[in-house]
């Protein structure tokens, strides 16, 4: 069964652990600028939400990428990045409708969530279960394709 990460943004208190988990995950310190997931608050509105690939159908990233470093496993469904591949070109992060990839300045390297390799560890510590690993399923792609217009609505009003 495929597994997707959902985000309950109604949840989120905007604490930041999920960055920190993600950093500490993927670079073993807690440097926030270096997690495949942000925080995106809103202050005036009252609301954060979390971040990250948001695993598109049609992703852009992939239609841009020219060395094919980003691509679908066909495994899982899940869009990946092969660093060894990677030329640095940063046209998957100008690609990104929702700014989910990145490029780390310190470690010289495109910034993409991995899932943790199917073990999300921004999911395991969030406190609020704002964000939650998933089977995804119908309902499941539904509900995300919703927030994600909602999202998309949001940020055309400001």
């Amino acid at each position: 069964m495929s597994m997707m990460l959902m985000i309950h943004p109604d949840k989120c208190t905007g604490c930041r652990n999920c960055e920190l988990a993600c950093s500490m995950e993927h670079e073993g310190n807690f440097r926030p600028k270096a997690s495949r997931i942000h925080v995106y608050t809103w202050e005036r509105e009252g609301f954060s939400v979390p971040m990250m690939c948001q695993q598109c159908k049609d992703a852009a990233c992939v239609t841009v990428c020219m060395p094919r470093a980003m691509h679908r496993n066909p495994a899982n469904g899940q869009v990946e990045l092969d660093a060894d591949k990677c030329i640095g070109c940063k046209m998957c992060v100008q690609a990104c409708p929702f700014g989910c990839a990145s490029w780390d300045f310190q470690g010289l390297q495109i910034l993409k969530c991995d899932t943790c390799d199917g073990s999300p560890s921004c999911a395991a510590i969030c406190p609020t279960h704002a964000l939650e690993w998933v089977e995804d399923t119908i309902s499941a792609q539904a509900r995300k394709r919703s927030f994600a217009a909602k999202l998309k609505n949001a940020f055309a009003e400001v």
